[in-house]
């Protein structure tokens, strides 16, 4: 199934590749080259999923195009996976002996069916991604219910059960309502760790405002702990060092010894956990959380506290409606930064699993430090992307279709300026374009129209995949005429034979949704009888730009790939996809999550 892993060399980051993850893990990733892989694979749901995109004048649409199928059979491809698996010979020792047990035993319980299917393409891709994991890395999977429990015994036994580190519940909608059952509302992340030397970066998120109410006390420098003065001993003598004196103050004079809680230790920056006791009274002395007073019984501990620091990130994730203002220091309600998205969220890109930028700026900044490589191998809109890139780290995003690819080319680019992003795996070249449809089957050719729609920056606007010819307008491209109001351009795209028909056909289109402009994109070169209709079309006049335009372009594959043609379009061009609001820095966002 899978030939040798790439050998060691240095991955280009910030860079796409098109594909099964599969191959793509084995080709191009060494060994131990990445540092932390967040995951959000299809969850078994046994769903269609489809992107909404917007019309030409910014609304919503009923236009819908399927991003992925969320449904999994049992049959000759996953039973040659599970064979791989589970045969020693065959995988040459590239998958461990625990995990083919497992494998077997879980067919034993669950028999061939749809949960042992996904079962075992999620185990075959997790072998992989914990090979391509460096000893310091980390890696989160994002699943719900459906099948978590499974997922974290193949994660136990690819991992070892010592790198588990924590399951994370995430609330992922404010309601889902059953019948006879309670609503299901959250998702699982599941944190494992190559080894148990880990990149971790603590997350604090500010107090609730009850507890600085209650546990705090306001002077003039602001909010400060009002910890009694024993509260740096526990009760009873002891011989070593916890007994002595420190710094002229004898706990042993009242039955008493120096024993620092772990809360207290937990408000540090800093790890003390390998210091004595009396280092560590030194330490909090030196970082100014212990006062000494002459007279005073015993030294206070005493800490300020202000909006950018609190409690450490617990592993319940679940933003409170209706908790605003109850959090210190800001209007926010309870782990709003993790609020699911609603309709009306402007990063929203109409991508039927897309997550919060905030979900993954809390596993980003905690599992990974500036200019690490972070992979996320089924990347869908590029959430995980975006929010490596502003938090200052490299990323690698992979997926399976090209409208994956266009989605998050288009959002990173209006992110971040980000233009010309590599894809690895699409076709450079035009027999590479032949092989993309060679099969003949329709998820070929909508492979292919993706592609070639996002060469000419176009977005796809045809219904969900049906049955049936090729025929009618495959995306438009909008732009604006002098006056600041949208014009349109249809795209039109062929991986077939071509003829003078489809041109007028693409006429009458023109007419009826009173287009500009017409492209025509062809796989095959386009013939003289086709050029000939195209030029009858004669010319639209931009009052922008002062130029004439032919009203009906048609533009080979071997045009756009070899010869370095593209569309002779007005300027001003507007964004094919919704486009992605600007984010902030990484300073910022790091000042935000109390990580400066």
């Amino acid at each position: 199934m899978l030939g040798q892993p790439a050998t060691a060399h240095s991955l280009a980051p910030n860079v796409l590749y098109y594909g099964d993850n599969l191959p793509i893990l084995n080709e191009y990733f060494p060994d131990e080259s990445v540092d932390l892989i967040y995951l959000d694979p299809p969850f078994n749901s046994n769903r269609d999923y489809s992107v909404i995109f917007k019309d030409e004048s910014g609304r919503k649409s009923d236009a819908q195009q399927l991003a992925f199928e969320d449904t999994w059979h049992w049959g000759p491809h996953a039973e040659a996976t599970y064979a791989y698996l589970t045969n020693t010979a065959k995988h040459e020792g590239r998958v461990p002996s625990q995990v083919s047990t497992i494998m077997s035993a879980l067919r034993t319980g669950i028999n061939p069916s749809p949960m042992l299917a996904y079962l075992v393409e999620m185990t075959v891709r997790l072998v992989e991604l914990h090979r391509v994991l460096k000893p310091t890395g980390s890696l989160y999977l994002h699943c719900d219910p459906t099948a978590s429990h499974y997922l974290r015994i193949v994660l136990d036994t690819i991992f070892g059960p010592e790198n588990f580190r924590s399951e994370i519940v995430w609330r992922r909608t404010g309601a889902h309502g059953k019948v006879r059952r309670f609503g299901p509302i959250h998702d699982t992340l599941l944190f494992y760790t190559r080894s148990s030397t880990y990149t971790w970066n603590p997350v604090k998120r500010p107090y609730m405002r009850g507890h600085v109410d209650e546990y705090l006390v306001r002077d003039e420098n602001g909010w400060r702990t009002n910890y009694y003065g024993n509260v740096l001993t526990g009760s009873g003598l002891r011989g070593g060092e916890s007994g002595q004196v420190w710094r002229g103050i004898d706990p042993s004079a009242k039955g008493r010894h120096w024993a620092i809680p772990g809360a207290l230790l937990e408000e540090i920056d800093e790890d003390l956990s390998d210091l004595s006791q009396h280092e560590k009274l030194d330490r909090l002395y030196e970082l100014g959380y212990i006062t000494l007073t002459p007279g005073q019984a015993w030294p206070m501990y005493q800490h300020y506290v202000d909006p950018d620091q609190g409690q450490a990130v617990f592993d319940i994730w679940a933003f409170q409606p209706y908790t605003e203002g109850t959090v210190f220091g800001t209007k926010d309600g309870i782990d709003e930064d993790v609020r699911w998205l609603t309709p009306r969220d402007r990063e929203r890109q109409h991508w039927p699993t897309q997550k919060p930028l905030g979900l993954l700026d809390r596993i980003i900044s905690a599992s990974s430090r500036p200019g690490d490589l972070v992979l996320d191998p089924f990347c869908g809109c590029g959430t995980a992307l975006v929010s490596a890139h502003r938090l200052g780290r490299r990323w690698i995003g992979i997926d399976i279709t090209y409208l994956a690819i266009a989605v998050m080319k288009a959002r990173l680019m209006d992110s971040f300026g980000l233009t010309d992003i590599p894809v690895v795996n699409q076709p450079t070249e035009v027999e590479g374009a032949r092989r993309m449809v060679a099969g003949g089957d329709l998820e070929s050719k909508y492979q292919f129209q993706w592609w070639a729609l996002n060469l000419v920056g176009a977005k796809p606007v045809k219904g969900i995949k049906k049955k049936g010819a090729d025929k009618g307008v495959d995306g438009i491209i909008t732009f604006t005429n002098a006056d600041g109001e949208l014009e349109v351009v249809l795209v039109s795209v062929k991986s077939g034979g071509v003829g003078r028909g489809m041109i007028q056909e693409l006429k009458g289109d023109m007419a009826s949704r009173g287009a500009a402009i017409g492209l025509f994109v062809t796989l095959e070169e386009p013939t003289k009888p086709m050029m000939e209709e195209a030029a009858l079309a004669a010319f639209y006049h931009s009052e922008l730009t002062g130029r004439d335009y032919q009203r009906i372009q048609i533009l080979s594959i071997k045009d756009l790939l070899e010869n370095g043609k593209k569309p002779d379009l007005p300027l001003f061009v507007m964004p094919a996809f919704e486009k992605a609001r600007r984010v902030k820095s990484a300073s910022d966002e790091q000042q935000k999550l109390g990580l400066d």
